[in-house]
């Protein structure tokens, strides 16, 4: 009972220990990016804007006391002294409002179509470098194996050195390949600790945890063949669209500046004292009407169009390159994934079995004394750069897959 209690115990803290996975850590990262936050803090507060961009400027009230004689400020003695309460409306130029509630509108959405970027680029981002980590872990776990082979082989020549058998040479050959591996390992933490320190940037502490000891999966795009349809779905389109959609707005407020813009009131006008026949004086009232109109529009209302017309114009050919670009980058991507896949094959197929029958043969005849000590050696180091070769393949298809899942815009986030 008491072993069964303690074999229950240290399973129970094995199934404890903190392991980071890929689906957590992207969880992380999406949550607690501060740039994503940003994007749709401002997309809400333009939103609101919107709003208060469409509706009319706040009415003026107007009062004054008219006409006073200075010489008594006797405000009965003249008939025109008056006190006059007023109201006034502006109307901005034609469509003005409309056109400026849809241009913060197309603000807003660019701040949400930069927020899915954001979200994209993070989760390209944070998948590619935990595959480096994950490579560099399963890099020194490749080389901790080997070196135990080649401490066995050192042993063996200093056995045969003491008896004989072999050169000093061959022992300091062992003892300097044993070096050059505890260094390349050295190599690999150090690459594995600046990937882990990129990471730290999206989950903090639990950067540093222990990776999962499977290789990482990622989630499958929408069919490939159809990605380059995708592309004017991406963000990044999206995005430009959103901004030319800012452009024309601005475009069509220009456009409205053409005509006039109106400005109505009126007024209660109370008059004091009375006539000379001791009749009271009438009070009076005034409705006025202000028009703004644009005559002189050659270095006014003509330039501000011209430089909205440019804007826009701008803004489409911002969104055509940025399509040729991630077109570029679909096509680069197809490539490289289909050469990879193509090597990885080649590599499972014969390499990795045929570096490992070398080996075999080679220690085999450095045993029948066929063959010398440098040749045994050469064998086992092709054999772990070959795995090592074939792992950083596997990790390198990955993470194009990754920049391919960034370019399909239908990944579900």
């Amino acid at each position: 009972m008491f072993c069964l209690a303690l074999y229950f115990t240290a399973q129970t803290v094995s199934a404890g220990d903190p392991v980071l996975g890929l689906a957590e850590t992207e969880r992380i990262a999406l949550e607690n990016d501060p740039a994503v936050n940003a994007s749709i803090a401002r997309s809400e507060a333009l939103e609101a804007d919107a709003i208060a961009d469409g509706q009319l400027p706040d009415p003026k009230l107007r009062t004054g006391l008219y006409n006073v004689p200075l010489d008594d400020f006797d405000i009965s003695r003249e008939p025109s002294t008056q006190l006059r309460l007023g109201i006034q409306q502006a109307f901005p130029r034609g469509d003005t409002l409309k056109y400026k509630s849809g241009k913060t509108q197309a603000q807003a959405r660019v701040e949400r179509m930069r927020a899915q970027l954001a979200r994209k680029k993070i989760l390209r981002e944070v998948r590619k470098t935990f595959l480096d980590i994950y490579y560099q872990t399963e890099a020194v776990k490749i080389i901790r194996s080997s070196r135990e082979l080649f401490e066995s082989l050192t042993e063996i020549t200093q056995v045969q050195y003491g008896s004989g058998g072999s050169s000093q040479q061959d022992v300091l050959r062992a003892e300097l390949e044993l070096s050059r591996l505890d260094d390349r390992i050295a190599e690999y933490r150090t690459k594995e600790e600046k990937a882990r320190a990129r990471l730290s940037r999206w989950l903090g502490e639990a950067a540093w945890k222990t990776l999962q000891p499977n290789m990482p999966a990622l989630p499958d795009a929408r069919p490939l063949d159809n990605l380059e349809s995708m592309l004017q779905n991406h963000p990044e389109i999206w995005l430009q669209s959103a901004i030319i959609d800012t452009h024309q707005q601005a475009l069509a407020i220009s456009k409205e500046q053409y005509k006039p813009g109106w400005t109505v009131g009126a007024e209660y006008r109370m008059r004091f004292g009375d006539n000379p026949d001791d009749s009271s004086r009438s009070d009076m009232g005034a409705l006025m009407l202000t028009v703004d109109v644009p005559l002189f529009t050659d270095k006014r209302q003509d330039q501000r169009l011209i430089a909205s017309q440019k804007r826009a114009d701008a803004a489409a050919l911002d969104r055509a390159d940025s399509w040729r670009r991630l077109r570029e980058n679909l096509a680069s991507e197809m490539a490289s994934k289909k050469r990879l896949a193509e090597r990885i094959s080649r590599y499972e197929a014969r390499l990795l079995k045929e570096a490992e029958a070398n080996a075999k043969a080679a220690l085999q005849a450095y045993q029948s004394g066929t063959v010398e000590f440098t040749s045994l050696m050469r064998s086992r180091i092709t054999e772990v750069d070959i795995k090592l070769q074939a792992l950083k393949l596997r990790i390198e298809l990955l993470k194009t897959h990754a920049n391919l899942l960034y370019l399909a815009a239908g990944e579900k986030e």
